[in-house]
């Protein structure tokens, strides 16, 4: 069982060195990172109670469309119905168990492989073979649990908790800063796949700081995007950060957002919706790095590329190819610097580290997560 108190597993003095002021904030202590317990913690009281990202509506356009995705703890599929609605629930058949659904795909119904137990594309149960001897069994009774299920700037959200506040008035001062890129628009064009054997947290810290341009980055991101020029708005305590990164050029090549300025069309952007939601953009194109946590230790990771539909129509396939390869060398870059840390943070003498003030979005995502499992341990 996870332990239920925060305090038990980190100590008190290096809680107090994170919650301090930016300019005096520390990071996380590494056992937040390598302590099993701490992502067991995570799982029963942050993943189960927060709104994850698990598709993109144009992956689910045709009524019976599907896709299967493991939450920690919580197997799902999302899929459109027959009548255009979108649905998230349990893929864990209520019989004995086995999953009645795998990959992604088209159907009609969901047929349980194990025993043909019959579900509509909402999770009702619709029959369940030779069970006619079963005192008071009802089929009307019997469906795949059900997540909470919000659609926002295209992307599909879920929450296991049925009790959760909805997503999308939280991210309102989110909305505002990306009114003109019409995110809705885009369609996934190419996925990229990583095997990421670190914890999760890392990725995530990485990703929403322009801090390491200068080094991991130096001859790539660093001499277009200079880390000295990004900034991060606060976010009033609200569960996203946002990080801006001015460029040093004039871009005006094709675009998958034209209603932006001309400042924005030269600019990078990086985004968190807490916990474990990270989205970009350029003038060009967007980006949804989709994390899976499998333990403390593990993670999978997807790098969707989005593109207005338009744009995809007149790129080549060599374009598209080049852009596919774009994106895989950055994150080889960012291999490196996930991979290094994570050593280094299983280190016997390994400490806690300052904050650069360039690391404003680390800090405030290190907010939102001692919030979260304060908050969720103390009512528990």
């Amino acid at each position: 069982m996870p332990h239920s108190n925060l305090n038990t597993l980190l100590s008190a003095d290096a809680l107090e060195r994170v919650r301090a002021p930016l300019s005096q904030a520390w990071t996380l202590p590494p056992a937040a990172y390598t302590d099993p317990a701490v992502y067991a913690l995570e799982e029963d009281r942050l993943f189960a109670r927060s709104w994850q990202c698990v598709a993109r509506v144009d992956q689910l356009k045709a009524p019976g469309d599907f896709i299967t995705v493991d939450l920690p703890q919580h197997p799902i599929v999302v899929v459109r119905d027959l009548s255009g609605d979108l649905h998230a629930m349990s893929r864990v058949c209520v019989h004995r168990a086995m999953p009645v659904a795998s990959g992604c795909g088209n159907a009609r119904r969901f047929v349980c492989p194990y025993h043909n137990w019959t579900y509509e594309l909402n999770g009702q149960l619709r029959s369940a073979p030779m069970m006619d001897g079963a005192e008071a069994f009802d089929t009307g009774a019997w469906r795949l649990a059900p997540l909470r299920l919000e659609v926002w700037q295209g992307f599909v959200f879920v929450n296991p908790d049925a009790e959760a506040e909805p997503l999308a008035p939280q991210l309102a001062g989110l909305d505002a800063l990306i009114a003109r890129y019409d995110f809705a628009e885009l369609e996934v064009a190419e996925t990229l796949h990583f095997d990421s054997p670190w914890n999760w947290k890392i990725l995530t810290e990485n990703f929403m700081e322009a801090y390491h341009h200068i080094g991991t980055h130096r001859q790539t991101f660093e001499r277009v995007y200079p880390a000295r020029d990004a900034s991060v708005p606060d976010n009033g305590g609200a569960p996203w950060s946002f990080l801006h990164m001015p460029g040093k050029h004039d871009e005006a090549g094709p675009t998958s957002f034209p209603r932006l300025n001309q400042d924005e069309r030269n600019a990078l952007f990086a985004a968190c919706v807490f916990p474990n939601f990270l989205f970009a953009a350029s003038s060009t194109s967007g980006a949804w790095y989709q994390l899976h946590p499998r333990a403390h230790d593990q993670m999978d990771l997807e790098i969707h590329i989005l593109l207005h539909p338009s744009l995809r129509e007149a790129m080549s396939d060599a374009s598209l190819k080049e852009m596919r390869g774009m994106f895989h060398a950055i994150h080889t870059e960012d291999i490196e610097a996930n991979a290094g840390p994570w050593q280094g943070l299983q280190a016997a003498g390994t400490r806690q580290g300052r904050l650069s003030p360039f690391e404003k979005s680390i800090w405030q995502l290190n907010q939102l997560w001692l919030d979260t499992l304060t908050a969720a341990t103390s009512s528990a």
